[in-house]
């Protein structure tokens, strides 16, 4: 199945800015965003690895993480993270290399990287100091 890499990754940074407990209707809701935000920051650390996001991206995603409640048992989420740290988007039950994504696409890592990166960031710009 191919992804629209730059657009799965957008709208789940932008549905996790989104996100809150009061928003929350269900347990399984907010495990499966709790999820998408721990893959989504495991492959800001992959882009980060390979020079295509800054620290400043990692720390904005790790606060928007901090947004949706941890459930009880978070071996799905470290899961999910360290796919990320290899560079694989798990998101919505689909799961993509993101070479391969970039690649389907017509462009680079680099650059669904830095659309990442710029998306995470304006959502940040919301987010409490």
């Amino acid at each position: 199945m191919k992804i629209d890499a730059k657009g799965l990754l957008v709208s789940a940074c932008v549905m996790l800015a989104v996100t809150s407990p009061a928003l929350a209707q269900t347990a399984d809701q907010m495990k499966v965003a709790y999820n998408g935000a721990r893959n989504q920051l495991g492959v800001v650390k992959y882009c980060q690895e390979k020079g295509f996001a800054d620290a400043e991206t990692v720390t904005t995603q790790q606060k928007m993480l901090g947004l949706i409640p941890k459930p009880a048992d978070a071996k799905e989420g470290d899961e999910a993270e360290a796919l990320g740290k290899k560079g694989t988007v798990s998101s919505m039950g689909t799961t993509q290399d993101l070479a391969a994504a970039a690649k389907a696409q017509n462009t680079s890592v680099e650059k669904v990287c830095q659309a990442l990166a710029s998306a995470i960031k304006q959502a940040g710009a919301s987010l409490p100091k």
